[in-house]
C-alpha cells in the first residue's frame, strides 16, 4: 500500500507539472500570437480645441478617442482579423442598399507611411467595393509584409499582381495603375468605376456622396479627367525625349531629337493624374490599339499621367469620353503653393513640392472645398490635422447609414465635461 501511495502521488506530481508547462506555452503563443494582447504602446491624442470647434461635440461635451494607434501591430506572424477590424473600427456592412448596389473600384499608390494607410483604408472601407494596393518595389521588405498581412484579412483587399519600382513624374507612376486595371478587369466584384488615390490622400465625401456624384446627371455615363488642351508652357513635356532614372529623378535626353507627333493625330491635354472612370473606359484604355499606341509612345515624356488620361477621355469614340470638358469634376482638395492669396489662404502646414501638407487650420477649407478628397497629410509632422478630419468624416458616415451602427464603428466617445 505504500509503495502504492507513492506512485499515485508521483503520477499527481507528474501531471501537475505537466499542466503547469502546457499552461506556460499556451500563454506564451497567446501573448506572441494575438495582437490583441501585444504591448501595446498607446498614441491617443486628444481632440484640439480647433477641432471641437467644428461641431464635433455638444455643448458641456468633448470627445475622447477610441482610436488608439497600437505600435507593431502588424508586424505579428498572423493576425486575428476579426479582432483587427474591432480594434481598428473598420465598417464591415454595407451601409446602405443604394451603396450595395454601386460597388466602386480604388485604386491605391503606397510607399511609406503605414498608419497613414490604414486610416485611409478604413475610411474608404465598405464589402462591396474592391480595392487594389499598389506597393512601390522600393518599400521596406516589412513595409510590403505589413500592407499583406493587413490586406489578407479581407476578401476584396489585395496587391497588385505587378509592382513597379516609381519615380517621381516618370512612366511608372502611369504603369503602376495600369497594373492595378488589369487586376481589377478580373475581379468577381462588377465595379462601376474606378478612383485612383495615393496613400496621403483622405476622402471628404463618404461612400454614399460619391456614390450619388458618380450617378448625378453630370457623371452618371462620363469619365471625370479634369483637363485642357495642353498649354505651350507644359509641351516641352511631350515634345522632348527623356528618360526615367528610377528612383530618382526624370530628366531630358541631352541632345535629343524633338518627339514625333502623337500616334493616331492625337491632340494632347493636359490635367491631373487624378481620375474617376468608368469600367468600359478602363477595358477601352487596357484593349484599344488606339491606347496602347499613345501608351506606348508616352514612354519616354515627363510625367505622362497628367496627359495620358486626359488625352483619351477626349477620343470621341472612347467610352464615356467629355470630349468638351474642361477642368469640371471636384476630384481633389489642393493648396498649390502657386494659388496661395487667389484660391486660398495659404497653406497652415508646409509645403513639400509647392503641395500643402495640411495642418489642424487647414481643415476647414478643406471640409469647405467638398471635393471628393483631400491631399496631402502625413501623420508624423501634422498627425492632429488627420485626426480631426477622420472624426469629422466617421461622423458624418455613421449619421447617413441605414442600417443600426455598431459600437466599435466609432472613432470616439463623447464625454461629459459639464
Amino acid at each position: 500500500m505504500p509503495q502504492m501511495e507513492d506512485t499515485k502521488c508521483s503520477f499527481l506530481f507528474c501531471l501537475g507539472i505537466c499542466i503547469f508547462i502546457c499552461s506556460i506555452i499556451y500563454l506564451k503563443a497567446t501573448v506572441f500570437n494575438t495582437p490583441r494582447a501585444q504591448s501595446r504602446i498607446l498614441t491617443c491624442r486628444p481632440f484640439l480645441p480647433q477641432c471641437e470647434a467644428l461641431g464635433h461635440s455638444r455643448n458641456g461635451t468633448r470627445w475622447q478617442s477610441t482610436e488608439c494607434h497600437l505600435e507593431g501591430y502588424f508586424t505579428a506572424p498572423v493576425l486575428n482579423c476579426s479582432q483587427m477590424w474591432s480594434d481598428f473600427h473598420f465598417i464591415t456592412k454595407a451601409l446602405s442598399k443604394e451603396e450595395e448596389r454601386y460597388p466602386l473600384a480604388f485604386i491605391i499608390t503606397i510607399h511609406k507611411e503605414l498608419k497613414t494607410f490604414v486610416r485611409l483604408l478604413r475610411a474608404i472601407y465598405a464589402p462591396q467595393n474592391v480595392y487594389c494596393i499598389h506597393v512601390d518595389e522600393k518599400a521596406s521588405q516589412d513595409y510590403k509584409n505589413s500592407i499583406q498581412l493587413l490586406a489578407g484579412c479581407f476578401h476584396n483587399v489585395f496587391l497588385a499582381t505587378v509592382s513597379e519600382r516609381v519615380t517621381y513624374a516618370g512612366f511608372s507612376r502611369l504603369q503602376a495603375d495600369i497594373n492595378c486595371m488589369s487586376d481589377l478587369v478580373k475581379s468577381s466584384v462588377r465595379w462601376r468605376k474606378v478612383i485612383n488615390l495615393c496613400g496621403q490622400d483622405f476622402p471628404i465625401q463618404s461612400n454614399l456622396e460619391l456614390v450619388r456624384y458618380m450617378q448625378s446627371k453630370e457623371w452618371r455615363d462620363r469619365n471625370m479627367t479634369p483637363g485642357v488642351k495642353q498649354p505651350k508652357d507644359k509641351r516641352y513635356r511631350t515634345q522632348f525625349h527623356y528618360v526615367e532614372v528610377q528612383g530618382s529623378h526624370v530628366p531630358k535626353l541631352v541632345k535629343s531629337h524633338r518627339k514625333s507627333p502623337p500616334p493616331h493625330n492625337l491632340q494632347i491635354y493636359f490635367g491631373t493624374a487624378y481620375y474617376s472612370l468608368t469600367r468600359d473606359f478602363v477595358e477601352f484604355a487596357l484593349e484599344s490599339q488606339v491606347a496602347k499606341d499613345f501608351l506606348e509612345w508616352s514612354k519616354d515624356t515627363f510625367s505622362p499621367d497628367e496627359h495620358y488620361w486626359v488625352t483619351l477621355n477626349h477620343i470621341k469614340d472612347a467610352p464615356g469620353s467629355h470630349v468638351n470638358g474642361s477642368w469640371e469634376g471636384a476630384i481633389r482638395a489642393i493648396k498649390w503653393k502657386e494659388h496661395e492669396g487667389s484660391l486660398h489662404n495659404g497653406c497652415k502646414g508646409h509645403y513639400i513640392r509647392d503641395i500643402c501638407i495640411y495642418g489642424i487650420e487647414d481643415i476647414p477649407w478643406i471640409i469647405n472645398k467638398q471635393s471628393m478628397f483631400a491631399n496631402k497629410f502625413e501623420s508624423e509632422t501634422f498627425p492632429e490635422a488627420l485626426d480631426c478630419l477622420e472624426q469629422w468624416h466617421r461622423l458624418k458616415v455613421l449619421r447617413q447609414a441605414a442600417v443600426p451602427i455598431e459600437p466599435s464603428w466609432h472613432l470616439a466617445h463623447e464625454v461629459d465635461t459639464s
